[in-house]
């Protein structure tokens, strides 16, 4: 793929293990949230964010308690809401500062990262997380800070994942012709919407499971990625 010029990258079961997310992440959103919403609910930006989750809902007056429990209830979902997924970047950061953790990253992520870097190509982060979020986790991982490896970052409000206009978008921000960007993801249907959208796709199958054709070429790590 001598053409490609720009590589953009899911995180979720891609650069990093999916249980991160959902056995330390989600879990220290939903413990602290309520703690959260009482000592900075009337901060402008974390008030923004919880009138934004109430607007989608569709509520037109509750209680702080009562969003609260709505947004620990789509926590629970995994709803891919840009309001739930803002107010749990901005806990995710008590909790990277604080060293409760650090994020987990395949092993050979970051020594491809860096190569794809020093060879000139453009890196991209696309994730339902948002960017703060997304900044973090490249921030604060295993392997240490990889975010002056990335050009940019991209989350829902680019448009959902699974569309194709949102790729189209993408490639526009960028600024290159979408067949020369290479997006990696574990999911068939981003990966659809991509193709569909004219980028190059790769998926990738992390062990235990077994590597399948699901219509685009498919690797089980970062260093088998033909870019």
């Amino acid at each position: 793929m001598s053409d490609i010029r720009a590589i953009l990258t899911d995180i979720e079961g891609t650069t990093s293990s999916i249980d991160f997310v959902k056995d330390v992440l989600f879990p220290y959103a939903r413990q602290h949230l309520p703690a959260f919403v009482e000592t900075r609910g009337e901060e402008a930006e974390v008030r923004h964010w919880l009138q934004e989750a109430a607007a989608e809902a569709g509520i037109v007056e509750a209680s702080r308690t009562e969003i609260v429990d709505m947004l620990i209830r789509w926590i629970d979902e995994d709803r891919k809401s840009t309001a739930l997924k803002a107010l749990q970047g901005m806990i995710w950061r008590e909790g990277y500062e604080s060293k409760a953790y650090v994020s987990h990253m395949y092993p050979e992520v970051a020594g491809r990262l860096q190569a794809w870097h020093a060879r000139g190509l453009k890196l991209y982060v696309y994730s339902s997380g948002s960017v703060p979020a997304q900044k973090l986790l490249f921030g604060h991982s295993e392997s240490g800070d990889l975010t002056p490896l990335f050009s940019g970052y991209f989350d829902t409000q680019t448009g959902h994942k699974r569309e194709v206009e949102s790729y189209r978008r993408i490639a526009g921000e960028i600024g290159l012709p979408p067949a020369q960007i290479l997006f990696l993801s574990d999911i068939r249907e981003e990966l659809d919407a991509a193709r569909a959208a004219g980028m190059r796709t790769t998926q990738l199958i992390r062990p235990p499971q077994r590597l399948s054709d699901n219509g685009h070429p498919a690797v089980a790590d970062f260093d088998a990625v033909a870019a």
